[in-house]
């Protein structure tokens, strides 16, 4: 792209910038997370995928309201509703415990709906079920797919790399994935099985475009004079190098997802919305979070030269002779 071509941009010299918004953004997720255990004792807004549960669909002929469809339910004692899709469209969500009847809940439900509404002036869309026990599996299963997925990355780049690679792209996936988790929780976004796998689809992509940086810099550390090159500049020219190929790649990818969002519908509104948050906030940390930890690492803990380090063990022990 022409006007990324030879760029010279300090991202590095912007990093501690960067920690402060990543430090705002995750204090909003935190306090999102915090008003949620206060108003539902959970901190994220789970759907029936999670919490166990019936989930009814109803799309009305006429006219009508989420307060009067509350009240057909119960008024105060009705389960959540939300509109859903169309104009006269709705999701109600029902709990459930262990000794209930799946069916008989979502069929109790549509014979309330039918008492207050014509019976033919209304459908049942649809209707999921999730028993409790299920739904807290499903909660530790995808966690534990998450914390795998952090492993393997670690151990992925430190077999491609070194191990300081490694962590400095567990550091940034983490970010990420705290951020992204913050901000669904922030705007009570419904976490389901599809929102989970939205989830470890930004792993992946964050780690991807972590990656790229990492092989230019580790291109420029091999070629001639790169391990006497001053790391700040090595790692910001080699982020500037990468730069058009990142946001060529962000950009159609955000290009094809808004499309999604707009025309897709409500049905995979949750999930697109969770990778356009994981794109923009993989591509903002593989620049002002991966390269700034690699270069911390490798400032507290030791140079990325072997024969350098050679060279220092050598001093010690002619200095101890």
């Amino acid at each position: 792209m022409w006007l990324f071509h030879k760029s010279k941009y300090e991202f590095i010299r912007l990093r501690r910038k960067a920690y402060v918004v990543s430090g705002i953004v995750l204090a909003l997720g935190i306090t999102g997370i915090g008003l949620n255990v206060v108003r539902t004792g959970t901190w994220q807004n789970y759907g029936v995928d999670f919490t166990g549960g019936v989930l009814v669909q109803i799309r009305f002929d006429q006219e009508t309201s989420d307060s009067d469809l509350r009240e057909a339910l119960g008024g105060v004692n009705a389960p959540p509703i939300t509109r859903f899709g169309q104009e006269n469209e709705f999701v109600v969500r029902a709990p459930i415990d262990e000794e209930s009847n799946l069916d008989e809940v979502a069929d109790d439900i549509a014979a309330q709906v039918a008492v207050t509404y014509d019976r033919d002036g209304f459908e049942i869309v649809r209707r999921e079920s999730v028993g409790a026990k299920v739904g807290e599996e499903l909660q530790g299963q995808a966690a534990m797919a998450i914390l795998f997925s952090f492993v393997l990355t670690l151990l992925y780049i430190a077999i491609r790399f070194e191990i300081r690679f490694g962590v400095a792209a567990i550091i940034a996936t983490a970010h990420d994935i705290l951020i992204t988790l913050g901000l669904l929780a922030l705007f009570r976004v419904e976490i389901s099985l599809p929102t989970v796998a939205a989830i470890l689809t930004i792993l992946g992509y964050s780690l991807n475009d972590t990656i790229v940086v990492f092989d230019r810099i580790r291109e420029n550390l091999n070629k001639r004079g790169g391990r006497r090159e001053d790391p700040y500049r090595l790692v910001n020219r080699s982020i500037n190098e990468t730069l058009p190929r990142t946001v060529l790649t962000s950009g159609t990818t955000l290009a094809v997802l808004l499309s999604l969002l707009i025309l897709g519908g409500a049905v995979i509104r949750p999930f697109t919305l969770v990778l356009i948050l994981g794109v923009l906030i993989g591509t903002y940390s593989s620049i002002f979070i991966a390269s700034p930890a690699l270069l911390e690492i490798q400032r507290r803990y030791g140079t990325a030269d072997p024969r350098e380090k050679e060279r220092k063990r050598a001093a010690r022990r002619a200095a101890a002779v």
